[in-house]
């Protein structure tokens, strides 16, 4: 099958790591059509290209799936409440797009027969590590629904692949940063948040010591696991990590370099939910995919804080110019 023979339905696609595979996609010569809602997702993110149809639906409407999926062959679902703190408020409203939702698409994917469908999963169903590098055969306990409806995920998919032969690879993303990523959105990660405190002149803020550790890959390296996944035969689960974990404080001194922007951290006391340290084993990454990261931290961060940097003189309105 040629690359002009295949169609991928990305759902999500307006988002931030959704915005980064479709690019990918349309530049590797495929047919993308995006699904989105638009809630988080913003249109400003696509271009305009021959070969990309932007749909505004639903995940949770079975009639709006069911349509976008007419045609496609390859099937990337990115679209999801991601706000681990909004899941534990509202869990029924995050169950129905996280489950719910995530269930119609890959329905329609085995209805439709797609070749391949790959799905979001997230390194928040490991929960508090029993052993460190976190491996696909560790033990899962989710601390949050978010992270309990991403394992009832993966639990359908491997059904699903057993009653309608839907092949599928579940990606387990660590901490994806880059630009796109709103620092106001409640779904930002603390890369954003912390360089956006930071050139507006603000301290960053860590809740706890900032002894707390992550493992952070840039956004460019995740849309390769996409599309190499999408492409790829293997089907299950996998890490998209980079191995390695860095410090909060050790993130802000890196941060303080790269900016120029010597700032004092602010500290908040430590949320009780929160994980003190997370990275995860890439070896499946690696031998399944055929891919290592590419961008290094300081690379990425530098790549951001760039963009970051750009979109603010975008936004910064003319000095106003008094008539004498």
């Amino acid at each position: 099958m040629d690359n002009d023979d295949k169609h991928v339905l990305v759902t999500g696609g307006a988002g931030f790591i959704g915005s980064h595979t479709v690019d990918l996609l349309l530049a590797s010569g495929y047919s993308v059509r995006v699904l989105d809602n638009f809630s988080s997702g913003c249109v400003a993110n696509l271009p305009q290209h021959e070969h990309l149809e932007i749909v505004q639906g639903d995940i949770r409407s079975r009639d709006d799936v069911s349509t976008v999926m007419l045609g496609i062959t390859h099937c990337l679902h990115l679209a999801a409440q991601v706000s681990v703190s909004r899941s534990v408020e509202d869990p029924y409203d995050s169950a129905t797009h996280n489950i719910l939702g995530a269930l119609n698409v890959m329905q329609a994917a085995a209805q439709a027969k797609v070749t391949k469908l790959v799905y979001a999963s997230s390194a928040a169903v490991y929960g508090t590590p029993t052993q460190l590098p976190l491996g696909e055969e560790t033990p899962l306990q989710p601390l949050s629904p978010y992270g309990l409806e991403k394992w009832v995920d993966e639990r359908y998919a491997d059904l699903l692949a057993s009653l309608h032969h839907l092949p599928s690879l579940g990606l387990r993303y660590f901490n994806v940063y880059g630009p796109r990523q709103d620092p106001h959105s409640p779904y930002a990660g603390v890369v954003a948040r912390f360089i956006d405190r930071m050139l507006t002149d603000q301290a960053p803020v860590v809740f706890g010591d900032g002894s707390q550790s992550r493992d952070f890959i840039y956004v460019g390296d995740v849309a390769r696991a996409n599309l190499t996944a999408l492409f790829s035969a293997q089907c299950g689960i996998c890490n998209v990590a980079t191995g390695q974990r860095i410090d909060l404080l050790e993130l802000i001194d890196l941060l303080t370099q790269l900016t120029g922007c010597p700032l004092p951290t602010k500290h908040l006391p430590a949320k009780a939910e929160d994980i003190h340290h997370s990275y995860g084993d890439p070896q499946r990454l690696a031998d399944w995919l055929s891919l290592t990261p590419q961008w290094t931290l300081r690379e990425g961060l530098s790549e951001l804080i760039h963009d970051y940097r750009q979109t603010m003189l975008r936004h910064t309105p003319p000095p106003l110019i008094m008539n004498a």
